[in-house]
């Protein structure tokens, strides 16, 4: 099974970003968003140097219970293990666009957003969500954040409340003629003809980690990979892939323990390692 540490030492020890030109050739990506979300696949899958299609499907098989679509999340999750949902960002902070999907502390197979396909793929219930987001140019990776969902997202009643209190608060215009969906809603027959609908859809928006993050330490935001990883969920992986992250000895990486804001209390700090590389460092 594989798990965010492996994806990070594949990652830094393979020391590419140049993502486009690699995924142009093999995979034919046309767009770097394409590309980085192949990217992040292979760092998951340790394919990053494959360029066999077969193997590297035989790989994906293996260990992904789900690779997703377009416009359902998440974008994968690994048998057994995590969920990772992939945001691309051409702007450094620039914040994240979620769609109709609000954000997520955690992934739960009873989500209105997931479809049946995903819900049955694997036994599961209730998964731990990874949101990787990669910011871009045109053509190369400028730097990756990995940061869990219930140390960058409240609980998702406090989004659900928001979306309640917008469809009871239209319910309650008279004569308006309300359905419930799994966007915001919609109301049906506004004109006397009856033959306007209007579908109300969420747009959801988050910061970018840049932002909410940067005060765990002053060169973050100079660093090519930064994950951030609750260390109750760090000392629950393998040993080996604990052993294997700790004994890199590459310049510009670093591990340190640090305490974030609880997204449901910032009074309270929660305990997390802090995982940092600058390949630019190692380029000196």
């Amino acid at each position: 099974m594989t798990n965010i540490l492996e994806a990070i030492c594949n990652i830094v020890e393979n020391n590419n970003y140049n993502i486009l030109s690699i995924y142009q050739g093999r995979n034919r990506a046309n767009s770097v968003g394409y590309a980085l979300e192949i990217f992040i696949k292979d760092s998951f899958a340790n394919t990053l140097k494959e360029t066999n299609e077969s193997k590297k499907l035989e790989k994906y098989n293996y260990l992904f219970s789900w690779l997703g679509n377009q416009n359902n999340p998440p974008d994968i999750m690994i048998k057994g293990g995590d969920a990772i949902e992939v945001k691309k960002t051409q702007g450094q902070k620039s914040d994240i666009a979620l769609n109709s999907s609000y954000p997520k502390s955690k992934l739960k197979s009873n989500s209105t957003m997931i479809i049946n396909e995903c819900r049955s793929c694997e036994v599961w219930e209730e998964k731990e969500l990874i949101y990787c987001i990669g910011h871009t140019d045109d053509k190369e990776l400028k730097s990756l954040w990995m940061v869990y969902g219930n140390i960058y997202a409240a609980n998702h009643k406090t989004y659900e409340i928001i979306k309640s209190k917008i469809s009871d608060g239209i319910n309650q215009i008279p004569n308006v003629e309300f359905n419930v969906t799994k966007e915001l809603g919609r109301v049906n027959r506004v004109d006397p003809l009856g033959i306007t609908n209007l579908r109300i859809r969420g747009m959801w928006q988050i910061q970018n980690p840049r932002k909410v993050f940067n005060y765990l330490h002053d060169n973050i935001l100079d660093s090519t990979v930064v994950a951030i990883i609750p260390t109750e969920h760090y000392t629950l992986f393998p040993r080996e892939s604990i052993f294997r992250i700790e004994s890199l000895k590459i310049k510009g990486f670093s591990i340190s323990d640090k305490k974030v804001k609880n997204p449901n209390n910032p009074a309270k700090l929660v305990d997390c390692k802090l995982i940092m590389y600058n390949h630019e460092e190692t380029e000196e």
